[in-house]
């Protein structure tokens, strides 16, 4: 079977085009990384957030409960 391939043009401009493609490839590509960690960070924001809120809940359940227990 034999392999059909493309004929390589070479010269500046084929070069400068080639280079063009490969920069926008690896801009879209950063792209998508920077999209993954937004999204990521938007999540453990969101969880530290839930933890600060879990804390403050718990220390004024315990105020509350000292202050029951203290006023008869």
């Amino acid at each position: 079977m034999a392999e059909v391939r493309e004929t390589f043009e070479c010269g500046p401009s084929l070069r400068i085009d080639a280079q063009e493609r490969m920069s926008a490839l690896q801009f879209a590509q950063l792209n998508t990384q920077l999209g993954k960690i937004e999204a990521m960070m938007e999540r453990l924001e969101r969880r530290l957030w839930l933890t600060v809120y879990g804390v403050v809940g718990v220390i004024l359940a315990q105020a509350f409960q000292s202050v029951l227990t203290v006023t008869p």
